[in-house]
Parts: C-alpha cells; structure tokens; sequence
C-alpha cells in the first residue's frame, strides 16, 4: 500500500531497519552532540543533508536500492532531519533545567518554563 511512496525495497523491514533504526539512531545522536555542545539548531541541516546520503548509500550497497534519487534522498534526510530535532530539543531541555534549575522547570519532554 505505502510501497512507492515511503520506501522503494519490496519490504517495509528494509526502510525501517536502514532509514528509521540505523539513519534516525545515528541522526538522534546528531541532535543531541549538537546540543550538548551549545551550538544553535540550525547546525543540523548541514549534518542531516549528509547523513541522508548515507542512509541512501546504505539502501544501495545493501539491498540494491537506488542511490541517485532524489524523492527518496529528500525523504530519508528528512525523516533524518525529524528525528534529530527531537534529539536536539530532549537533550536540550535536560541541559536547561539542570543547568538552569533554579530559573527554569520542566514542563514536558521537549519544553521548560520559567519558574514563578
């Protein structure tokens, strides 16, 4: 059904092992290193354009998948881009309360607030 669209293998284990679990792992700790060290968010488009060429490597030299094309390149460095956001902002939100623990509190996974 979403074959096409998603992923280009004839299985969805394919774009789950090699894009979600190896690609979106590796793209978290992108988040977070540039997180913890201090350095703005928008450090990680540069670092996720790169690592969405590898991950379209990785569908190419291990399950034959296409290397040159560009809907599935967007498509992996954007869930790439997704994922290490997510780490960023975590990470990000750790570093605030603790640092900061007397001037901030959590209020959620990915948000802090200033105390009252």
């Amino acid at each position: 059904m979403m074959q096409g669209y998603l992923y280009e293998e004839s299985s969805l284990g394919v774009f789950l092992l090699v894009t979600l679990l190896l690609g979106g792992g590796t793209a978290y700790l992108t988040g977070r290193a540039i997180a913890i060290t201090w350095r703005p968010w928008w450090q990680l488009a540069g670092y996720t354009l790169i690592l969405g060429m590898v991950v379209r490597f990785l569908h190419f030299a291990l399950f034959e998948g296409t290397l040159l094309w560009p809907y599935y390149y967007a498509l992996d460095t954007a869930i790439c881009f997704i994922v290490s956001m997510m780490g960023y902002a975590v990470t990000r939100t750790g570093q605030m309360v603790t640092q900061y623990h007397w001037l901030t509190q959590r209020t959620g996974l990915i948000s802090w607030k200033r105390r009252a």
